[in-house]
């Protein structure tokens, strides 16, 4: 009896995931038809709420989830291309003071935010990191803070600053936005075999250190360091991205509850003021770079963009007159700094305000 029950408690549990994967290829591929960033993403997450919310009783197995981490980490470390330092070595200076304010004025949003109890504990300052959206939500889950409501205020940041991107490019331009064709199985190449191998031996090498956040940051280095002495060259075809993918969404989906989701909703004008804020803190920063160096007003605004780094890459390289390199390098200094100085940040302002709080009660 004790058998046939089992039996029947793994098929209802096959059938729970096939119809989960049915629902989220199908929000997925509906989203990446109307455009919208981290489609691959969103799918699954809104696929794992709904689900959820339905009364299922799926969850993410630890292991799988750990290599979604390590295969974004090689992503990170993917994006980084020799061109970029030639443009970083002469700007830099002028990188650094972009970077540095658009971190420390989210900082202080996301300390506002916390402060006024709008969001439970350091959430509101994961959540309010101007980009690596996918690298701020693992983080934020090893660090305490709760990742459902980080994942929201990320990528609502991300659908936000990469339409305001999108629009302001076609009104700036005569041009039209259109990303490149994905390739779902491109013909198997040994650098993939090569990345699979740096992920599992970077989550080996983080478990053995018990590097927080490590099942990302050590391929990310790792992936880095041999990229750039020519020794690995990093491959993530469209199916493995999109199985990571698919793995962080059912794992922040799936964690959603009816009480998380009222509390993202009541929170959702406060949200948008700071991310509308952002974005203006940072089309200031484009006007001052326009104005005192005379660059390019539309290279000005999406080198500053807060975040959509892969959406802000497909509107720069198809509009014209636009520095490609002045805009990924930039983007990119952003995206390590905010990955590194992230959970020092967090810490530090959460210590300050919580502190505080319980002094007062």
């Amino acid at each position: 009896m004790s058998e046939q029950t089992d039996k029947t408690h793994r098929l209802k549990h096959v059938i729970q995931w096939s119809a989960l994967i049915i629902l989220s290829a199908m929000i997925a591929l509906t989203l990446q038809w109307l455009q919208l960033p981290g489609a691959l993403l969103l799918g699954p997450m809104l696929a794992g709420i709904i689900w959820n919310l339905r009364g299922g009783t799926l969850q993410v197995p630890r292991p799988f989830f750990v290599t979604a981490q390590a295969i974004i980490g090689c992503l990170v470390a993917q994006s980084i291309s020799s061109g970029m330092l030639p443009t970083f070595a002469k700007h830099w200076p002028l990188f650094m003071l972009i970077v540095l304010s658009t971190i420390a004025a989210s900082s202080f949003m996301g300390w506002v935010i916390s402060k006024l109890k709008v969001l439970p504990g350091t959430t509101a300052i994961w959540g309010s990191s101007p980009g690596a959206a996918a690298a701020m939500v693992l983080m934020a889950e090893e660090f305490g803070a709760d990742a459902r409501l980080v994942a929201f205020m990320q990528y609502l940041r991300v659908i936000v600053v990469a339409s305001a991107a999108s629009i302001i490019a076609r009104l700036w331009v005569d041009t039209s936005v259109v990303p490149p064709p994905i390739i779902w199985f491109p013909p198997l190449q040994i650098h993939t075999a090569e990345t699979v191998e740096l992920a599992l031996g970077g989550i080996f090498l983080a478990r053995i250190a018990r590097i927080p956040s490590g099942a990302m940051l050590v391929p990310m280095l790792l992936g880095m360091a041999l990229q750039s002495v020519h020794l690995l060259t990093i491959d993530l075809p469209e199916w493995l991205l999109s199985m990571a993918y698919a793995l962080m969404g059912w794992r922040i989906g799936l964690g959603f509850t009816r009480s998380v989701l009222q509390h993202a909703f009541r929170a959702l004008p406060q949200i948008i003021l700071s991310i509308v804020l952002l974005v203006g803190f940072c089309g200031g920063l484009a006007w001052l770079l326009v104005r005192q160096f005379h660059l390019d007003p539309l290279t000005a605004y999406l080198a500053t963009s807060p975040g959509g780094m892969d959406s802000i890459a497909v509107i720069a390289a198809s509009s014209h007159h636009v520095d490609l390199e002045f805009v990924m390098a930039l983007q990119t200094v952003r995206l390590f700094l905010v990955i590194f100085l992230g959970p020092a940040l967090a810490r530090i302002i959460a210590r300050k305000t919580i502190g505080k709080s319980s002094a007062v009660n």
